[in-house]
C-alpha cells in the first residue's frame, strides 16, 4: 500500500509594508512616559491597540488614555483590542489618570474607552467624572474624548457632554459598505446619529471622526462618508492606514495608500469645509490630537 504524506502547508506569506511605513526607534522622553503611565494603572490605546505611533508619541510625552479596562465587549475585525467579559470599573481611576495627566504636563489629552455594553449606562458617568477630575487637577489642560456610540442614547451622550469636553471624538471607522463585515456590532448610520446628536446638544463642543483606508474601499465610498460627516455636523476629520493587528485573526490589509493619495483625500475633506483634516499613512484619530484641535478652535473662532 502507498502512503499518500501530504506536506504541511505553507505559512503565509508575510506582507512587506512599503516604504512610508516605516517608524523611528523611541527617543526623547519615551522611558518617562513609560513609567508614569504604568505607574497611574490606567490602560493605554497605544499600547492596547498596537499603535504604530507609540514610540513617536511617547518621546513627545503624548498618551492616550483608555479608561474602563482593556476588555471590550464588542469584537470589530481590524481592532487588536481583546475581547472578554470586563472587570468592574474602579473607582479611584478618574483620580489616577488626572494625576498621569498631571505630572506629565500633557496641554491636550486624549481619553478612550473599550465598549462596556455590559453596563447600564455604557460607562457614560465613569467617562464623565475622569473628565471632570482632569479639569479640576489640570485646568488649563483641554479634554477629548473618544466613546464608543453608547447606541445613540442621547440621556448618555449628555450626560458626558454635560462634564464638558473640549472635542467629543467618535469614529466613523470605515464606509458603510464594509461596516456590517468588519465591525458587526457597529452601526455607520448610529455613527454619524452620534455626531449629529453632539452637535444639537452642545453646539460649542468640536466634534471629530475618524476613518481608516486600506480595507476595501472605493475613493467615490470615501469622498461619501466624508460628505456624510459633515452634513452630520462634524468638524475635524482623520484618516489613516490600516494595518492588520494579527495575520490570521483580523481582517486583511487590501492596499496600502502612498503618502499622495492622503493628500488628495485631504484636498477633498477641506473642500467639504471641515475645521481641520489630518490625513496620510500614520495618522490615527488621536495622533497629534492637539494640532488637530488647535486648528479647528482657530479656525471656529475666525467664522465667529
Amino acid at each position: 500500500m502507498e502512503l499518500n504524506i501530504l506536506a504541511p502547508a505553507s505559512p503565509k506569506p508575510k506582507r512587506r509594508l512599503p516604504p512610508w511605513l516605516k517608524r523611528p526607534l523611541p527617543s526623547g522622553d519615551f522611558a518617562r512616559t513609560s513609567n508614569i503611565v504604568s505607574q497611574s494603572g490606567v490602560s493605554t490605546v497605544c499600547e492596547e491597540a498596537r499603535c504604530p505611533n507609540l514610540s513617536e508619541c511617547w518621546a513627545k510625552r503624548h498618551a492616550t488614555f483608555m479608561i474602563l479596562g482593556d476588555k471590550c465587549t464588542r469584537r470589530c475585525h481590524y481592532c487588536a483590542v481583546s475581547t472578554a467579559k470586563p472587570d468592574a470599573p474602579e473607582i479611584d481611576e478618574p483620580q489616577r489618570l488626572a494625576d498621569a495627566v498631571a505630572e506629565l504636563a500633557l496641554r491636550h489629552v486624549v481619553v478612550t474607552a473599550v465598549a462596556r455594553d455590559d453596563l447600564k449606562d455604557e460607562g457614560s458617568s465613569h467617562f464623565a467624572a475622569c473628565v471632570t477630575a482632569i479639569h479640576a487637577k489640570s485646568p488649563d489642560t483641554t479634554v477629548e474624548v473618544l466613546p464608543a456610540d453608547f447606541h445613540e442614547r442621547e440621556d448618555l451622550i449628555r450626560t458626558l457632554c454635560d462634564a464638558g469636553p473640549e472635542l467629543y471624538n467618535h469614529n466613523i471607522e470605515m464606509v458603510e459598505r464594509l461596516t456590517p463585515k468588519i465591525r458587526p456590532q457597529g452601526n455607520y448610520k448610529r455613527s454619524l446619529a452620534v455626531l449629529r446628536i453632539v452637535k444639537e446638544i452642545a453646539p460649542h463642543i468640536i466634534t471629530k471622526s475618524g476613518l481608516m483606508v486600506g480595507l476595501g474601499e472605493t475613493t467615490d465610498e470615501l469622498h461619501q462618508t466624508f460628505r456624510d460627516l459633515r452634513d452630520a455636523g462634524c468638524d475635524a476629520l482623520t484618516v489613516g492606514q490600516y494595518l492588520q493587528p494579527t495575520r490570521d485573526s483580523h481582517h486583511p490589509v487590501q492596499r496600502y495608500y502612498p503618502p499622495a493619495e492622503f493628500d488628495e483625500l485631504a484636498a477633498c475633506a477641506r473642500s467639504l469645509g471641515f475645521l481641520s483634516v489630518a490625513s496620510g499613512p500614520f495618522v490615527r484619530s488621536s495622533y497629534n490630537a492637539v494640532e488637530v484641535f488647535d486648528e479647528s478652535r482657530r479656525r471656529l473662532a475666525s467664522t465667529k
